[in-house]
């Protein structure tokens, strides 16, 4: 899938993953894809739960090695 921007936060427990990828959104325009790359584990449901508040479309999760691949299309 292609990004416009990807944010790695490989490394960083919640909520930084969150907060960073908060700040990118910041850079994008409406339709652009962000892609943000954790390995924290709560980042999967921490991500479901922001799409939806605050409106944005969650595109795909992908995991492998415990390294999670989250795509989010900004409203």
């Amino acid at each position: 899938m292609k990004a416009d921007l990807t944010v790695d936060a490989k490394g960083l427990s919640c909520p930084m993953p969150l907060v960073r990828a908060k700040k990118g959104m910041d850079q994008l325009n409406s339709g652009d894809v962000l892609e943000l790359i954790s390995t924290d584990p709560g980042s999967k449901n921490d991500f479901k739960a922001w799409v939806q508040t605050a409106g944005h479309e969650l595109i795909d999760i992908y995991e492998a090695d415990g390294v999670y691949t989250i795509y989010v299309k900004k409203k």
